[in-house]
């Protein structure tokens, strides 16, 4: 009898699910999730992984799979602890032989799958493509050809077919646990991450929620008019709600299929035209699609200082500047209204983004892992990938031919907030205009 354990990661979701059409292929199926215990900890980066936005988001988007797997007769189980000894506790327990899951891009994901491997020899692990466009065989270069930069991985991949999403499937194998217990959350989860998040006005992901129902309705109600058409010209935009797609959320934490959205993409197209604005929303999705495969070839460099880079990168983590920077105090009002946005929202543009990271490596002269440790705690379409390969990006240390980005704030200012509405709304008071209130020897500076 195949009895197969599918672990849940970045897919919550059963439409266009690979994995999980896999992982049916069995007698008896255990479908589980694993909140890892070390999202909550403070790490090397002095702030954990999970902020409470991202953990709202994530409970909402447990609750919708949980409500779906139920219609099909399946339960979901969510595991609080370590993901391998709570993983290796359920295959030992219920005779589990066979272990499904979409593919691993985190380098810490993959140890997980190295440990049950060396745990279990003889365990089946299938990793399935769920969570990209393309199967890894589809890949037009090859890994080390991914590390030369994103500009000839792009002419290929826009060349391929994707993949026509699946349905969701109409049944699911018995339950290995027939009935699910309740899970009290553990003390470990901060007592005010259990409050609602702080912006709940009616144009906001957290009015939206998290979840496959939400993510699929945003996808209808963005491509139900015309602002696709419209894309590239708003892209930039600091502020609003129909700025920008608003997927990334639903995308990175799987509750929404890339391959249905590209579909939804293409369908749009066919009904209004094809234009600039919605072939860069396509070159969007291969960004993101390179960002994932790049970190699969770059494993743990994907978090050191020096990144691609051959060459020496200096850092430091200037403490009262680190503060300043995360709460939106600093010089600069447009770098303090970005980083307001994002604390209380959770979600900031990709203008705004780009912004605050290039004022924290090249004004604030400050260890980029720091920062893009603090955008993984607040922002609520965290992806390991995508942040972290951003990051890089902006530093000098990745896939950028220029060797990095450095932004000049005050024509930023004049470019995208010349009328200063942006700031008016997210950072209205003074700046402060000190950066540093103590010297280098820690004396203060009058």
């Amino acid at each position: 009898m195949l009895t197969t354990l599918y672990w849940f990661t970045q897919d919550l979701r059963l439409d266009d699910n690979p994995a999980l059409t896999r992982a049916a292929q069995s007698d008896a199926l255990l479908c589980v999730f694993c909140v890892d215990q070390r999202w909550f900890n403070p790490h090397r980066y002095h702030i954990s992984s999970m902020g409470h936005h991202r953990w709202h988001f994530l409970q909402q988007s447990l609750d919708d799979l949980s409500a779906a797997l139920t219609t099909l007769n399946q339960h979901l189980y969510v595991e609080f602890g370590y993901p391998e000894q709570q993983l290796i506790g359920l295959i030992a327990k219920h005779k589990i032989n066979r272990l499904v899951c979409s593919r691993q891009f985190g380098s810490d994901e993959r140890k997980v799958l190295r440990f049950l491997a060396e745990r279990f020899p003889k365990l089946q692990i299938e990793e399935i493509d769920s969570t990209t466009l393309f199967d890894q065989q589809q890949l037009p270069v090859t890994p080390a050809q991914l590390l030369t930069g994103f500009t000839s991985y792009r002419k290929q991949a826009e060349q391929l077919p994707v993949p026509a999403p699946a349905q969701a499937p109409m049944s699911l194998p018995r339950p290995v646990l027939r009935a699910v217990p309740a899970h009290q959350q553990p003390d470990w989860i901060p007592a005010s991450y259990r409050r609602p998040a702080v912006s709940q006005t009616k144009n906001s992901i957290a009015a939206m929620g998290g979840g496959e129902a939400a993510g699929k309705q945003h996808l209808h109600d963005y491509f139900s008019g015309t602002l696709p058409s419209s894309y590239k010209e708003t892209r930039n935009e600091l502020d609003g709600w129909t700025n920008s797609s608003k997927l990334s959320p639903w995308l990175n934490q799987g509750c929404l299929s890339v391959r249905r959205g590209a579909q939804t993409l293409r369908t749009y197209e066919q009904k209004h035209g094809s234009n600039e604005s919605t072939q860069w929303l396509f070159f969007e999705l291969l960004w993101r699609e390179y960002y994932q495969w790049l970190a699969l070839a770059q494993g743990d460099t994907l978090y050191t200082l020096k990144g691609l880079s051959d060459k020496p990168q200096h850092g430091c983590l200037h403490p009262e500047r680190y503060q300043k920077w995360c709460h939106g105090n600093t010089p600069w009002p447009l770098v303090n209204a970005c980083m307001r946005q994002l604390k209380e929202t959770g979600y900031l543009s990709n203008r705004g983004r780009q912004i605050a990271a290039s004022c924290f490596i090249h004004e604030l002269a400050m260890d980029w892992r720091y920062g893009a440790a603090w955008f993984e705690h607040q922002l609520i379409d965290y992806d390991v990938a995508v942040n972290w390969g951003n990051w890089q990006y902006i530093a000098g240390v990745g896939v950028d031919p220029r060797g990095g980005r450095h932004f000049d704030i005050d024509k930023q200012t004049a470019l995208y907030d010349p009328q200063g509405a942006y700031i008016a709304r997210w950072a209205p008071d003074a700046p402060e205009l000190a950066l540093d209130s103590v010297d280098a020897a820690d004396w203060p500076i009058s």
